[in-house]
């Protein structure tokens, strides 16, 4: 009797399951949280086995990573169209960390998303990397003897602190520009910038309208995110 021979799917095929499976990540994460999403879920609405999901990703976490990598590709760029307005590096950064922290506070959704990035160690290992590349040029002049690799330990510190800030959020106590303050205090205090620089850095962060400049970013996000795996978004918090 003949051997049936099964088709081995296709190199298309694959490619395809697998933008299915990022997207839908995508959409659930968005739109109801990463804590809130699960295995079995993304598999329904996928349409998709579980097998299918670890073949690709391995778990959930390693879905998070390729929307970390997403997330956080651009974002010194969009900081830098801002804090270079007054020519400043320190600006960028600035700007850059309070833009995180502000769309924490207008997204409960996306706060889930960074908190889970900055705590899974695949995704923070991205980010620590990530980040320790723009701080070496940032502010090697303030620390003349380090190498990539202090800037690297460094950033783990930062992040951390980033993390603590991220999860916590404002009230009528701690308020968003308090909590901008006192992390650009922190953060540059480490760094060890002086304190007239630390001053007119904050000055010049809370002289911006960061929640107007954080939604449209978001906007931003959500709608690059959108066209590029095409689906619509139906309970987001905008």
């Amino acid at each position: 009797m003949a051997q049936i021979q099964r088709p081995y799917p296709t190199r298309k095929k694959s490619k395809n399951t697998r933008q299915t499976i990022l997207a839908t990540c995508v959409r659930l994460f968005l739109e109801q949280g990463y804590t809130a999403t699960t295995l079995m879920q993304i598999t329904k609405e996928a349409g998709v086995s579980v097998s299918s999901v670890q073949n690709f990703f391995g778990n959930k976490d390693g879905i998070l990573l390729e929307l970390a990598e997403i997330m956080f590709a651009n974002q010194f760029e969009t900081a830098q169209s801002i804090g270079n307005q007054e020519s400043n590096p320190l600006f960028v950064y600035a700007v850059e960390t309070s833009i995180q922290l502000t769309l924490t506070e207008l997204n409960e959704n996306l706060r889930d998303v960074y908190v889970a990035a900055y705590s899974n160690e695949a995704a923070a290992e991205y980010i620590y990397r990530q980040t320790s590349k723009e701080l070496y040029k940032i502010f090697l002049p303030y620390n003349p003897d380090y190498t990539e690799s202090d800037f690297y330990e460094c950033e783990i510190g930062s992040a951390g602190i980033m993390r603590g800030f991220m999860a916590r959020k404002c009230d009528q106590y701690f308020t968003l520009g308090k909590k901008l303050t006192k992390f650009l205090t922190m953060s540059l205090r480490s760094y060890n910038v002086p304190k007239a620089e630390i001053d007119k850095t904050i000055a010049f962060v809370l002289s911006l309208d960061i929640i107007g400049i954080s939604k449209l970013i978001m906007q931003k996000l959500f709608d690059s995110l959108a066209m590029q795996f095409n689906f619509e978004f139906s309970a987001i918090e905008k």
